[in-house]
């Protein structure tokens, strides 16, 4: 496996390297050891949730509150998107920073994503799946949604129309708004 760290902190890339022959291909998704050398601590799968969306759709920008706190290994298993994680992080030298990868089935990049970094996609293609293994249990009342297009953040999305967002992530508060809430977690 191929990892490279991005420009947030604590958030990787991790690009298996695949075994081609005739029948296919096959690729490692996770090496727990391997990740809890590159981290220092375990990561413990609590539980794992699929996503699949229309082309265009545009899901976050979502994170926990620490506590809880949870970290996502993410990887999409069908189709094509394009994924940011952003430093959310209150104190952090990279606060407001962010990486954007191409995500899709094929190739089996993976993004790990720290507690207290947001994540978000927008997908390419049309039935795009995202799967997310989590560090946490869903806790109601926890999650931290983050508007998308959010200006100060000014994600690099590349849609050309529109997005299909949900009310709630349409309707969610900045960055800014967010820390004057005390919902962003501190570095």
């Amino acid at each position: 496996m191929l990892v490279r760290e991005t420009a947030v902190p604590g958030a990787y890339v991790l690009s298996p390297r695949h075994l081609h022959d005739e029948r296919g291909d096959f690729y490692e998704s996770m090496r727990a050891s391997q990740l809890e050398e590159l981290l220092g601590h375990p990561f413990v799968p609590k539980q794992i949730n699929y996503s699949v969306s229309k082309r265009n759709t545009l899901r976050g920008i979502h994170s926990v509150t620490v506590p809880p706190g949870q970290a996502k290994y993410v990887s999409c298993v069908r189709g094509v998107l394009r994924d940011i994680v952003v430093d959310l992080r209150i104190g952090s030298p990279t606060y407001g920073k962010y990486e954007t990868n191409v995500l899709d089935a094929e190739s089996g990049t993976q993004v790990y994503v720290p507690e207290g970094v947001g994540h978000g996609f927008l997908t390419l293609t049309d039935d795009a799946t995202i799967c997310y293994v989590l560090s946490s249990e869903h806790v109601p009342g926890t999650q931290v949604d983050i508007n998308p297009l959010d200006p100060e953040l000014a994600l690099p999305w590349g849609f050309t129309e529109q997005p299909l967002m949900s009310p709630k992530d349409a309707g969610a508060p900045t960055a800014a708004r967010a820390a004057e809430l005390g919902l962003l977690t501190h570095w």
